[in-house]
């Protein structure tokens, strides 16, 4: 079983890498995101980014910094399949996959205009908010001296494979394909080096 980890900025295209594994490769999916969500509708919480970041910070903070991911682990061991954990958003969350088997990590960016316009375009519970608001969102996400918080900047330096979403979806699915492809080369006992980047 093949894990593909996803992280990276704020509207850079996570959700399009997705659905091109889901739709096109047949990975199963299993979203953080959604794993925070489910919990504050459980605790009768509103649904935003703030709670969300203080929800994963408080699991994370009474568990391990891990302990969101390992859950979605092992969901995602019970099917057997290939599959995604996406919003990957600390260093121990990879250290912890990278111990149980095949897993890759894969970063994406994009300019931040881009990515504002994509996620306003989206319009998810979490994205009705202004470009300042979205910026500060994101730097308070990038990096942190605790391990119980997201530290996106150290997770896109810990990736396999970091790539930039700047164009078109095609050009997108094209990247993913060549990385789904040096991923199965390594899977099948070709000796492409413990880590590998495609910084493109």
């Amino acid at each position: 079983m093949t894990i593909i980890g996803i992280t990276g900025t704020l509207g850079a295209g996570k959700g399009t890498i997705v659905d091109y594994l889901k739709n096109k490769l047949g990975f199963e999916h299993f979203s953080v995101r959604s794993f925070l969500i489910d919990e504050l509708e459980k605790r009768g919480l509103p649904v935003n980014r703030d709670s969300m970041t203080e929800l994963a910070n408080e699991l994370r903070a009474q568990h391990a910094p891990s302990y969101i991911v390992d859950r979605l682990y092992e969901q995602a061991k019970k099917t057997g399949k290939n599959c995604i954990i996406e919003s990957i958003r600390t260093p121990g969350e990879i250290e912890s996959l990278r111990k149980k088997g095949a897993f890759y990590l894969l970063a994406v960016d994009a300019d931040p205009e881009v990515r504002y316009k994509r996620i306003q375009k989206r319009a998810t519970e979490t994205d009705h908010i202004d470009f300042k608001t979205f910026i500060h969102n994101e730097q308070r996400e990038f990096s942190s001296t605790d391990p119980n918080k997201q530290n996106l900047q150290k997770c896109i330096q810990m990736a396999d494979f970091v790539f930039s979403n700047d164009e078109t979806i095609k050009k997108l699915e094209n990247k993913i394909s060549t990385i789904i492809s040096t991923i199965n080369k390594k899977n099948n006992g070709n000796d492409l080096g413990k880590r590998y980047c495609l910084r493109t």
